[in-house]
């Protein structure tokens, strides 16, 4: 699973979510993961493996991005929404740790 927490901008990252007490945000499974990037929704830059981050401004771009009409019914989607909403409702980026 790669579990999304909400971490602020200028945040240090930490080298697990434990050690800076992050708010769980939500987690994506491998498929879904994989399903997304096929989608182009996820970059092909992104590796589902490693650790990774998007700042504030990446969470704009990116729930822009979903929320197009084409995808709305989209189950895969739905999830990663989910994530976003939660960032965006706190003014927070979101880091990835795979598990």
């Amino acid at each position: 699973m790669l579990d999304f927490y909400l971490i602020q901008d200028d945040e240090p990252k930490p080298d697990y979510p434990e050690q800076a007490n992050l708010e769980f945000a939500g987690g994506l499974d491998h498929k879904t993961f994989e399903n997304l990037q096929n989608k182009g929704v996820i970059g092909s830059q992104y590796d589902y493996y490693s650790d990774f981050r998007w700042g504030t401004k990446m969470i704009e771009q990116q729930s822009t991005n979903v929320n197009l009409d084409k995808f709305k019914k989209d189950t895969d989607l739905k999830k990663l929404i989910d994530i976003l909403e939660k960032a965006k409702n706190k003014n927070s980026g979101l880091i990835a740790y795979c598990d």
